[in-house]
């Protein structure tokens, strides 16, 4: 969800629970100042019919409500002390409206000319659920007017506030640490703006000196490493051409050179998966996957045909990727020695191209691979592999590259890689 949208949410929601509690307080508030109101005006009409039953006595005689808004009822001196003046909210049926309504009444006596009298004077009342109706409809009203206003203010002015921080974020999506030397530039007043592009150019800087130190370190431990490994390799083979060398001086000088070839293999792919890693094979070429396996699989015919193994290619599809060429060669070399190398004598190699990616199967002894340990580093599936326990780690490094899928499955006694190339396809 995006920042303007959660704001959005969280404003409205803090804004229907305050509005919510004003309007039971601004509810029962008003309730109270129409009910004052109300009061004044039914003490106002007492004192008003008082004075004016001193000069119209016929008003005495108003027993009944009728059509008028009071009565008066002579009483005795007795009782006229003991009535207190009240006010009440009551019932009573009204003709102008054939129900009964809610009315406030108040009771009252007075004296005139020696005489008592209680006086009952009524006001009519605003129906509570009138009143609670009209409230809630107003609140409602005010609360879809304050989320619409939040909802301009959001789209307009707060995304105008926060453009600096887009700006920022989509020069992280995009920046390339062997590609992009220029910082981060913003224009702006906002201090968190600033600190932000601060901080962000301070960890492209960190970010881009460790690139440059890795890429450095890559380069010279290539050259410093595979320089002494060769020349190891050359002394004893030299070494191992002498004529008063013993057979079993022999044997061991062969084995010392199978150990450094080994080490020398295992520097190769170290230094592979941190190039990879390190992103220094920007190079990008369209590439024929379907001609450059069959190409790897002539080279690899003598160690087919060494244990007998038959490989069978289906071709459903071609497919031209996008992509380094030497990683490319890598990668579908990797996994068609891993086919042959641990395939079954007299088994069968598998290669088919689909048209999303391709898949390569090979004979397997009945036992399937542990998946979670298949593409680990240095993991080798039996203790007698010869091999450097990288070549499938090098191939998922340079699938997450490219953002590839690479999986494995066990069927009908086969092991199964399957390469999805969906995200790098060229449709030339």
């Amino acid at each position: 969800m995006k920042l303007l949208n959660r704001s959005l949410i969280y404003l409205s929601c803090a804004f229907f629970f305050i509005i919510g509690i004003w309007s039971v307080i601004f509810y029962y508030n008003l309730k109270d100042e129409i009910r004052d109101s109300i009061d004044d005006g039914l003490e106002n009409n007492k004192l008003l019919l008082i004075h004016q039953s001193k000069i119209d006595s016929t008003l005495l005689k108003q027993s009944e409500f009728g059509g008028n808004n009071f009565e008066i009822h002579p009483v005795s001196k007795e009782k006229a002390v003991l009535i207190k003046e009240v006010y009440k909210d009551t019932l009573m049926y009204r003709l102008n409206e054939d129900d009964l309504e809610p009315v406030r009444i108040l009771h009252s006596a007075f004296q005139h000319n020696k005489n008592f009298y209680r006086i009952k004077v009524i006001s009519s009342l605003v129906e509570e659920d009138d009143l609670v109706e009209d409230s809630f409809w107003s609140v409602v009203t005010l609360f879809l007017i304050l989320v619409g206003s939040i909802i301009i203010v959001n789209n307009v002015i707060l995304r105008r506030v926060w453009t600096p921080f887009y700006v920022i974020l989509d020069r992280l999506k995009t920046y390339r640490l062997d590609q992009d030397d220029n910082p981060i530039d913003i224009t702006t007043k906002t201090t968190e703006f600033l600190e932000l592009q601060k901080a962000s150019n301070a960890l492209i800087k960190h970010s881009k000196e460790a690139y440059s130190s890795q890429k450095q370190f890559t380069e010279n431990a290539s050259h410093e490493l595979q320089t002494p490994l060769a020349i190891i390799i050359n002394k004893l083979e030299l070494l191992l051409e002498s004529e008063n060398l013993k057979e079993e001086d022999a044997q061991t000088i062969a084995n010392v050179i199978k150990m450094v070839e080994r080490l020398t293999q295992l520097n190769k792919s170290l230094l592979l998966l941190a190039k990879i890693e390190n992103k220094q094979f920007p190079n990008q070429e369209l590439v024929s996957i379907n001609k450059l396996a069959k190409e790897i699989i002539d080279n690899f015919e003598d160690f087919a045909d060494f244990k007998n193994i038959q490989i069978l290619v289906e071709e459903d599809s071609n497919l031209n990727v996008t992509i380094d060429p030497s990683l490319a060669l890598i990668l579908i070399s990797n996994l068609v020695k891993n086919a042959i190398f641990h395939n079954t004598n007299g088994g069968r190699i598998t290669v088919k191209f689909e048209k999303d990616g391709f898949e390569i199967c090979n004979s397997a002894n009945n036992v399937p691979l542990v998946e979670e340990n298949i593409f680990v580093r240095f993991h080798k599936n039996t203790s007698k592999s010869q091999g450097t326990g990288l070549g499938l780690a090098v191939c998922k490094a340079i699938c997450d590259f490219y953002g590839l899928g690479i999986s494995y499955k066990f069927k009908e006694n086969n092991h199964c890689f399957t390469v999805d190339f969906k995200k790098i396809i060229s449709l030339e």
